[in-house]
């Protein structure tokens, strides 16, 4: 099966990892060298560098050179874009807790009737 190569696709892909998720939250803070970024994890260097490819490759950060130093930077746009999608589902949610609270006063109200009167 071949990877999939659509921009939503390749940021769940690289979200999908806890290591990864928690490089982005580093460099959330500000850029990063790879050495930086590896210190928290109980990886290699070759293995940080694999997981920084596949951010690099979703969009989600990019690498300068800087003489001797690569610093690493988040970009945001394809979390913005992962955002957006999830707004269709966070619409869903929204109403189906309206008609759920909806309910909930309806039965409220039936029980504080005296002999189920309507």
């Amino acid at each position: 099966m071949q990877p999939s190569t659509d921009p939503l696709s390749l940021t769940f892909t690289a979200l999908s990892d806890p290591t990864r998720r928690a490089i982005l939250a580093h460099l959330a803070k500000g850029e990063a060298s790879v050495t930086e970024l590896a210190q928290p994890f109980a990886i290699s260097l070759p293995a940080i560098s694999k997981h920084l490819k596949v951010l690099e490759r979703a969009g989600l950060i990019t690498r300068s050179q800087e003489a001797q130093w690569r610093p690493c930077r988040l970009e945001a746009e394809p979390l913005k874009q992962v955002d957006n999608w999830l707004e269709q589902y966070r619409q869903f949610w929204d109403q189906s807790f309206d008609r759920l609270d909806q309910y909930l006063q309806e039965l409220q109200a039936e029980e504080k009737r005296p002999n189920g009167e309507p």
